[in-house]
């Protein structure tokens, strides 16, 4: 039983996304507490179910399929939550467009070259691209429930540009080493 506690950790990321939607569109101070508080919550059990599946030496290959996805619809779904709810607009939107580009290009080129059994390691500069993400996301999901909401915005918003460019870096960096791979030089 205990071996199936990561994959339902990841399970949890994803159905946490429901009620972190439902939080992010009410309008009042105390939703963006909750939002947060299930987003926070969200980003550790990513931490958690690695770190046990690893110590439990229950790895999986449902795990390791599930865990990115799960990743990827949490990020995936406060960004366009943030652009509806207007956080993110204008200028702002070429962040969006970046992260979820990069994580679209990445996840192609890992499905790719994984047909072909290359591996695309996660760098240490990705794990803290993600750090940034999830730190960023958090400080505008929070934003609202400030007594000075502006500033958290404005907080929010240049963590997000320093995690688009992270993002947009370590997104190079794995495209160059897969160019290789690709038969593109």
């Amino acid at each position: 039983m205990a071996s199936h506690i990561p994959n339902h950790l990841t399970l949890l990321r994803i159905l946490a996304i429901v009620p972190l939607a439902a939080f992010m569109v009410t309008d009042k101070p105390w939703a963006a507490w909750g939002a947060f508080v299930i987003f926070v919550a969200a980003g550790l059990t990513d931490w958690l179910d690695g770190y046990l599946a690893r110590k439990w030496g229950s790895v999986s290959d449902v795990g390791k399929f599930l865990d990115p996805i799960a990743d990827k619809l949490l990020v995936a779904a406060v960004l366009i939550l943030l652009v509806a709810g207007r956080h993110l607009d204008g200028w702002n939107l070429v962040t969006v467009l970046v992260i979820l580009g990069r994580e679209l290009i990445v996840s192609g080129l890992r499905e790719y070259l994984g047909q072909k059994s290359i591996a695309l390691p996660v760098t240490k500069l990705a794990k803290w691209k993600t750090a940034a993400q999830m730190i960023a996301q958090g400080a505008l999901i929070l934003a609202p429930g400030l007594p000075a909401a502006w500033m958290g915005n404005e907080i929010g918003i240049v963590l997000i540009w320093i995690a688009a460019l992270l993002t947009a870096f370590t997104g190079w960096a794995y495209l160059r080493s897969a160019l290789p791979h690709l038969g593109v030089s």
